[in-house]
């Protein structure tokens, strides 16, 4: 996204692709590590995340599904905040994209959330930016169970 700033995490992960992408895209398990959502992996469908309300935010974020390539390569957007909420930065209107790439005894999993426009998403960039790569560790924890 033009004009935006955008969190990257990476991370080798001891999994084929196709064990990572049922972590990423099975909404039972995505709960476990994200939030409680009705996902699906189709082109299109709309769903929410949900998690506990911050200030004037309803702690729902609205997303699409705007590519899947099963499994390679997913992405969403992600909408949520609230203009009226300084304390936890406005709204946020953002896509997030991951990327599964073979490697030697794994995957090469990439997150990527772009969209950040500052000064008004900073908030959510610094409060986001580390929990991004905790949420990276759980994915990892998650696919072992799988």
């Amino acid at each position: 996204m033009a004009d935006a700033q955008a969190i990257v995490v990476e991370k080798v992960l001891l999994f084929p692709p196709e064990k990572i992408w049922r972590t990423l895209t099975t909404s039972e398990v995505i709960a476990k590590w994200l939030m409680p959502n009705d996902f699906a992996a189709v082109v299109g469908h709309r769903f929410t995340f949900r998690t506990k309300p911050m200030g004037d935010w309803d702690g729902v974020v609205q997303c699409e599904v705007l590519a899947c390539e099963p499994p390679r390569m997913l992405r969403y957007s992600w909408k949520g905040g609230a203009d009226s909420n300084p304390a936890y930065g406005s709204r946020l209107d953002s896509e997030v994209t991951w990327t599964l790439t073979p490697v030697d005894g794994g995957t090469h999993l990439r997150m990527e959330h772009d969209g950040f426009v500052f000064p008004g998403n900073k908030i959510a960039f610094d409060m986001m930016s580390p929990g991004w790569g905790n949420v990276m560790d759980a994915i990892g924890r998650e696919t072992a169970q799988i």
